[in-house]
């Protein structure tokens, strides 16, 4: 195992490389040209590059795998590592040199930008059942306890005496969800169009002229809001969210769903360009191909995640609420669109992240 430092987007960030195979024990194993083979069934180890908060998901997930796996593969046995940060910043270490053997995400575009690299199969979606999107997600809003500032729904972030927490959009998945629930949310509201949305534009310029940190990372929001205890309202996943409320911040914060926000999709895919070198294709595949089983959906649920599984959403009702949503390629168009428009240098986040005298 190395470490490198890999430069994105202006922060200095320490990834861990992780080694394939050794190639001595892999050539004391090649045997009549079948070399995959031999790999594939030697022990296997695995990186999980994923987005911040998927954290407290995998560190579940991975055992639960780790023992079906080694009873159904006595001879074999394989050791899952885990990355986590800004999802846009994973997925650039990974097109960068981070030897990742699956992907684990929370936005289309960065997936689309490792198929460019030829990392990840063009075919990625259909490689695994409901377009490779194991669960859903959506994006709340969590303030203190006892609600001191009385803040119900999007339209409170916009008042001079709120001030607000979220992530960089320019580094994290989770901050453009964050922005484009937001946004979706002024068009629903003034009934806009995307392409006139003067109303929007200037509700959107308010609630960001509130925020008082933009973090790397959605889980360094969640620090930034519960331990250093900036900001009257954190801006974070449906997820996170409860996680907080039940454990890291319990007693001291509650969660408020807004009336209408973004559906988000988490698609996951095999780096084939790493594990077919590895010979780990067969172990990445049957990693994430579990995350449709009913264990890993049940967890999923258990985490505060939505489940692809109709059936066990349904007996988790009660914690996830059934909310109106709306997709983000419904309303603004392709994640290519959504970039260049809203995320680019000099597109429209930047335009409004201006901060106005109060």
């Amino acid at each position: 195992m190395a470490s490198r430092a890999v430069w994105m987007g202006g922060a200095l960030t320490t990834v861990l490389l992780m080694s394939g195979c050794n190639p001595t024990e892999a050539n004391k194993e090649q045997s009549s040209g079948d070399n995959t083979a031999a790999a594939e069934s030697k022990d296997v180890s695995l990186l999980n590059v994923s987005y911040d908060v998927s954290r407290d998901f995998y560190k579940e997930y991975n055992p639960l795998f780790t023992s079906t796996y080694q009873a159904q593969h006595p001879d074999s046995k394989v050791d899952i590592k885990q990355s986590h940060g800004g999802a846009s910043k994973q997925a650039l270490s990974v097109a960068n040199g981070l030897q990742a053997d699956v992907v684990t995400l929370n936005q289309e575009s960065d997936m689309n930008m490792l198929v460019e690299k030829g990392l990840v199969k063009p075919d990625w979606r259909q490689a695994f059942p409901n377009n490779a999107v194991p669960y859903r997600t959506t994006m709340v809003l969590l303030v203190r306890n006892g609600n001191p500032k009385k803040i119900k729904d999007w339209n409170d972030l916009a008042r001079p005496d709120v001030e607000v927490v979220m992530p960089n959009p320019k580094t994290s998945g989770t901050a453009r969800y964050a922005f484009l629930g937001a946004y979706g949310a002024g068009l629903h509201q003034f009934k806009e169009s995307v392409d006139s949305p003067t109303q929007t534009n200037d509700f959107i310029k308010k609630i960001l002229s509130n925020v008082v940190t933009y973090d790397n990372g959605a889980r360094a929001a969640t620090t930034s809001f519960t331990q250093r205890g900036l900001g009257d309202v954190l801006i974070t996943t449906e997820n996170e969210a409860h996680l907080v409320a039940t454990q890291h911040a319990k007693g001291k914060v509650e969660i408020v769903y807004p009336s209408y926000s973004v559906n988000i999709d988490n698609p996951v895919a095999i780096v084939s360009a790493v594990t077919d070198k590895k010979g780990s294709t067969a172990a990445a595949t049957a990693y994430l191909k579990a995350l449709w089983d009913k264990p890993a959906q049940e967890l999923m649920a258990k985490m505060y995640l939505r489940p692809s599984d109709k059936e066990v959403l349904a007996a988790h009702a009660s914690t996830l609420k059934d909310i109106q949503t709306f997709e983000p390629v419904a309303v603004f168009g392709e994640w290519d669109s959504i970039m260049n428009k809203f995320f680019v240098d000099g597109a429209l986040f930047d335009k409004l992240a201006v901060k106005t005298e109060k």
